[in-house]
């Protein structure tokens, strides 16, 4: 009798003969001598899979690690810079306005005679302003902000559509970049950067940017930016640019014009502010942050408030338009200061100053408000 075998392995193979076919004429590829097919038991599963298992969870794993990592990233950037994110959210987005550069006496600079539109150079015009837009936009994680100061070239009437620009400058904020030497910012939005110091045979030179926030408006800001020349220790002051600007929306790189819709129009030429409104005795309420480590980021939040009383003199005090000014002096320990202020009321400004060492390193950025002390207190 013959016996049935579970194993297919042990069966016996059946054999199928070869046969001729033809497909439109031709013949089979094989010869009826070929060997004949041979039907087989199934092959055994691939012994790899359990290697291609491996592989995916490697990749899972990975994958978890640089999660971690982030994470990690995160919670030290919070660590850091716990405002950080408030002022990222504040500071990203379309601000457009108008800039103007001012001497070092204060003096607004004309615009070059090429970008002047003939109309107006026909009809004795001087143009003073630049239409300007500075989108910004800044990543919440991480201390890192860009932003593009672009200049429009004047037109004649309201001429939106037609619009050109004219420069595009960029301006990264990373603890890397080498063009930045300091950056401290507040939650508010407000920030100072110390720019592109660069060295000459006679000394240094950089640019002071000061960004302050309308304390009522964030919405509203004014940006003065200071160059600034070191010869023997010695600082000076050789051109201020003011940009008067407003939030317009979420940040769009630039590609939405304000025109004729903006609100902001041109200062240059409007009458400066009185010296009388600055000069005298202000309680000061700021926050700071130090700069006497080289070794640290140059990136720093604003921090710690303290109050002190400051009596702002004539000497070094240039009164610009929009009831701003810039200021600078020398303290009695050699130390070197540079100050922007913006008087938002009566009797109340924002400011901001930074303090240089007697060697022209940067110890110290301080923003605040001030309120005047009346002269019979």
């Amino acid at each position: 009798m013959e016996h049935l075998s579970l194993n297919p392995l042990a069966r016996r193979s059946k054999l199928i003969p070869l046969v001729r076919c033809s497909l439109s004429g031709v013949d089979s590829l094989m010869s009826a001598h070929d060997r004949p097919l041979q039907l087989r038991a199934p092959a055994p599963r691939d012994v790899r899979r359990p290697t291609r298992r491996m592989l995916a969870t490697s990749s899972i794993t990975s994958a978890t690690v640089g999660g971690v990592q982030q994470v990690q990233e995160e919670n030290e950037t919070l660590q850091l810079y716990p405002k950080w994110g408030e002022f990222a959210t504040r500071v990203s987005g379309e601000w457009d306005g108008y800039g103007a550069e001012f001497s070092s006496r204060g003096e607004p600079v004309e615009l070059p005679e090429n970008v002047v539109p003939e109309a107006f150079r026909e009809w004795g015009v001087q143009i003073f302003d630049w239409q300007t837009q500075c989108p910004t936009l800044a990543e919440t994680a991480k201390p890192s902000l860009i932003y593009k100061l672009i200049k429009l070239l004047p037109t004649v009437g309201c001429e939106a559509d037609a619009a050109t620009r004219y420069t595009v400058e960029e301006k990264i904020v990373q603890g890397s970049d080498a063009k930045l030497a300091a950056f401290a910012y507040d939650q508010t939005g407000s920030y100072v950067a110390v720019w592109a110091i660069k060295e000459h045979t006679d000394g240094r030179s950089f640019e002071i940017e000061h960004c302050l926030v309308h304390p009522k408006n964030h919405e509203v800001r004014i940006r003065i930016i200071q160059s600034i020349k070191m010869e023997q220790m010695v600082l000076s002051i050789k051109k201020i640019n003011v940009f008067s600007e407003q939030w317009y929306g979420p940040f769009r790189n630039g590609e939405q014009l304000g025109g004729c819709a903006i609100r902001e129009s041109g200062f240059a030429s409007t009458v400066a502010m009185e010296e009388s409104e600055v000069l005298g005795t202000w309680q000061s309420a700021c926050v700071a942050a130090t700069f006497t480590d080289p070794q640290t980021n140059a990136i720093r939040e604003l921090a710690g408030e303290r109050r002190q009383k400051l009596v702002r003199g004539q000497e070094g005090l240039v009164t610009l338009p929009k009831k701003l000014w810039s200021s600078i002096g020398k303290k009695e320990d050699a130390e070197s200061w540079v100050e922007a202020g913006w008087l938002i009321d009566q009797g109340q400004s924002i400011t901001s100053r930074c303090v240089f060492l007697k060697d022209g390193n940067l110890k110290e950025i301080a923003v605040g408000r001030e309120a005047e002390i009346p002269k019979d207190v």
